[in-house]
Parts: structure tokens; sequence; C-alpha cells
């Protein structure tokens, strides 16, 4: 008689526990349970990716916007003028 290969003794008990385990309803649920997980995890990942790309995005328009005000001009004193007299009557 032949020795058999340990891959293939390996092989068949796992063929074997899938076998009992997909006969099992307690086993049938938490295989459910662990795709419904995965499929979660894969949503959240592809959120994630999101909004990584919108920080991205709002990096960049918060240089554009910062290169855009540069430095405050006089017009906010003129303002700020107005609104004093009004506040003093």
């Amino acid at each position: 008689m032949a020795t058999k290969n340990p891959l293939d003794v390996l092989a068949n008990l796992g063929e074997e526990l899938l076998g009992k385990a997909s006969q099992s309803p307690a086993a049938a649920k938490a295989i459910q349970s662990a795709m419904q997980v995965k499929d979660r995890v894969d949503d959240l990942q592809k959120r994630v990716r999101g909004l990584e790309g919108m920080e991205k995005r709002l990096a960049d328009l918060e240089k554009r916007l910062a290169k855009l005000e540069g430095t405050p001009k006089k017009r906010a004193t003129s303002s700020s003028k107005k609104t004093s007299s009004t506040k003093s009557s």
C-alpha cells in the first residue's frame, strides 16, 4: 500500500470539514454572518477611498483660495468705519 502525500491528506480533511459544516445550521449562519461583514468592510473601504480623494481636492482648493486672497485689502477698513458710525448713533 502506498503512503499518501501529506497535502492529499490535508485536502481530504478539508473537504470532510466543509461537508460537515455545510450541513450544520450554526456553521451556515456563521458563514453568512462572515460574508455580510466582508461586504460591509468592502463598502467602507470604497467610502474611505472616496473621502481621501475629497480631502485632496479640499486641500487643493484651500491652496487656491489662499493664493487668491493674498494680503487683505484696505476695503475692509472702510466697511468697518460705516459700522462704527451706526453703532454710535
